[in-house]
């Protein structure tokens, strides 16, 4: 049996952030270029943030580095007032991979305590399936499709869950169609446009 997994970073929660981006766990640290969220160079979370809000996918890329420039990212998700974290804050890893469907969820994180330190948020999106799961099993709401959206309560805060495609690459659509999703996601939330 594999050993348990804690998640390794802390939530990101900048003040009066109003939406919370909640992915499901990171890749083991051998598929890390830099010490932050999404940090695999192959996955393209931080292409589609540049696509949508700087028309440029490179915008948060140091190619000769082959890496993420976290402070670009840190200083860019901080002004939006976009908070990051995940579902699970341990896991297995069944195969040693960092696909979804080889995670073993060990214990969810404590979603009700993360959105009551962003008392402004309204709004939050999951970028896979295995965080939607967790997080409508947990609200006990109906997952919305792809690229949509569905409205929930929270300690009498009107909120919108939104489920984005999931930006691994894995994901059989292109970076491009992608950034058309969030950016839907984002301008409604007057987060860019």
């Amino acid at each position: 049996m594999n050993d348990v997994e804690l998640h390794p970073l802390e939530p990101f929660l900048p003040e009066g952030a109003r939406m919370l981006m909640l992915g499901s766990f990171p890749p083991s640290r051998r598929r890390w270029c830099m010490d932050f969220f999404y940090p695999n160079f192959q996955n393209d979370f931080w292409r589609i943030c540049g696509i949508v809000f700087f028309g440029d996918r490179d915008r948060f890329v140091d190619r000769e580095a082959a890496a993420f420039r976290r402070d670009d990212i840190v200083r860019f998700l901080t002004d939006k007032g976009i908070a990051i974290y995940d579902t699970a804050c341990a896991v297995r890893r069944t195969k040693n991979t960092a696909s979804d469907k080889d995670l073993e969820i060990v214990e969810e994180t404590d979603l009700d305590a993360l959105l009551r330190r962003i008392p402004q948020c309204k709004a939050v999106a999951t970028t896979g399936q295995k965080a939607t799961d967790v997080f409508t099993s947990h609200f006990g709401i109906r997952p919305p499709k792809v690229g949509g959206c569905s409205d929930f309560m929270f300690d009498g805060r009107a909120m919108r869950l939104y489920r984005m495609p999931s930006s691994s690459r894995a994901y059989p659509l292109k970076v491009e169609r992608k950034a058309e999703y969030y950016g839907k996601m984002f301008e409604a939330e007057e987060l860019a446009g």
